[in-house]
């Protein structure tokens, strides 16, 4: 059994409501929803979220919800690896197990069905690997980055500042969209970032943190280029 578990709780703070707010039409949170759906990679789609309207809004775009969250769950401090596991354990104590859990974030409106199935074959294909989660590539080499100083300026990397870009090791980030994993691998806490994950690298076009007003209209401009010839 496969499912997908998205994080929504109701207390974000730069943008308020955002995980329900309307974008491009419908509240964000559908948007994940129904690319996890619409993926065919999951047996059960999960919202797990501490807000009733939240909750309300899951169901209505066909997640499940089962229970709100506890509220030492849904503050600022709480990471995302202890609501996974919150949830899994949740399931296991109704004597569901899911041998797979992806952990989809709330704000993802680019995120698309063909990722995913990209990532679960990835899985598949290679059945000692715990992870495969979304990044992108540095655009600039970050061994080249300058930092401040009492003084001025200095390299963050004094001996590759004068290389060529090319020369230098491809650096990525996580891009913030999806981490789909074993769930032995959750349960055991064993890390995204580390051995036995792998990387799956997405055009810029694709990456967009959502945190600010401005992220929000970049965000909404990008869908609506990528999806203007969508019925």
């Amino acid at each position: 059994m496969r499912v997908a578990i998205i994080p929504a709780r109701g207390g974000s703070k730069r943008i308020p409501r955002k995980n329900i707010k309307l974008f491009s039409g419908k509240p964000m949170l559908a948007y994940p929803i129904l690319t996890a759906l619409q993926s065919g990679c999951f047996d059960r789609v999960l919202v797990s979220t501490d807000d009733k309207e939240i909750a309300a809004v899951a169901r209505e775009y066909g997640a499940d919800v089962p229970m709100l969250r506890p509220a030492e769950l849904a503050d600022d401090y709480t990471g995302t690896g202890a609501v996974i596991r919150y949830e899994l354990q949740q399931l296991q104590q109704q004597g569901i197990t899911a041998d797979y859990c992806c952990c989809i974030y709330a704000t993802t409106p680019l995120l698309s069905p063909t990722l995913l199935q990209q990532a679960w074959q990835q899985l598949q294909a290679q059945p000692e690997l715990n992870y495969v989660f979304s990044a992108a590539r540095f655009s600039f080499p970050i061994q080249r980055a300058l930092i401040t100083t009492e003084l001025g300026v200095a390299p963050l990397d004094p001996a590759s500042i004068g290389k060529r870009s090319q020369d230098l090791t491809p650096t990525f980030h996580d891009a913030g969209q999806f981490y789909f994993g074993k769930t032995e691998a959750w349960l055991k806490q064993l890390p995204v970032f580390g051995n036995y994950s792998k990387m799956q690298v997405l055009p810029d076009y694709l990456v967009q943190d959502i945190d600010t007003a401005d992220d929000w209209q970049r965000a909404e401009l990008l869908y609506q280029l990528l999806n203007r010839d969508a019925p």
